[in-house]
């Protein structure tokens, strides 16, 4: 009778199966960026805003893959979550948005631009407040999306913080995002 052990075949070398992350493979291509606001201050009667926006005829889909609000305060205060709305002022760019993979040579350029404005009045007008969250005091909020959540040319993802109450209080935070661009594809 043959031996048991020498009847399972085993190959030489087992195969070797790598898993890239999402994330990791749209780095490589120079398709994932990374920004943030400068500081942004507000108060119980003003407001403040960070937005991912996908600029009239980019001809790519935004993907929003993370976001951050960090809280330099000693109290909580309220961020919403909106999609393709028209927030309070004029939105000014941020300067802080890079390539993740900052190997390739040039530099991949976003289209996508980081936009922020503070101390506005008014809330954001058109689009879906689609959640709120509280951010607690001193701390960051981190929300990974996993690229579900997608905006077309003209699109965009706003976080809008504003103080849950009446009491006088000066509010400073920062929103981050990671975020990647796809070509749009054009079916016929």
């Amino acid at each position: 009778m043959t031996d048991f052990m020498e009847s399972i075949f085993l190959p030489k070398r087992p195969l070797e199966v790598v898993s890239i992350p999402n994330t990791l493979s749209k780095s490589l291509q120079g398709k994932y960026f990374v920004g943030q606001t400068e500081s942004l201050t507000f108060s119980n009667t003003t407001n403040a805003w960070g937005a991912l926006v996908n600029p009239n005829n980019s001809g790519i889909n935004l993907f929003a893959n993370v976001y951050t609000i960090s809280n330099f305060t000693d109290k909580p205060f309220l961020v919403q979550l909106w999609f393709n709305t028209d927030p309070p002022g004029i939105g000014a760019p941020s300067t802080k948005v890079s390539p993740a993979n900052t190997a390739l040579i040039p530099h991949p350029v976003p289209k996508v631009d980081v936009k922020f404005n503070q101390n506005v009045t008014g809330v954001p007008v058109g689009g879906i407040n689609v959640f709120d969250r509280i951010v607690s005091p001193g701390a960051t909020l981190v929300s990974e999306e996993d690229g579900k959540l997608i905006f077309p040319s003209g699109g965009n993802l706003v976080l809008f913080l504003t103080s849950p109450g009446s009491v006088p209080m000066t509010f400073s935070a920062i929103v981050a995002f990671g975020w990647w661009e796809e070509k749009v594809k054009h079916c016929k």
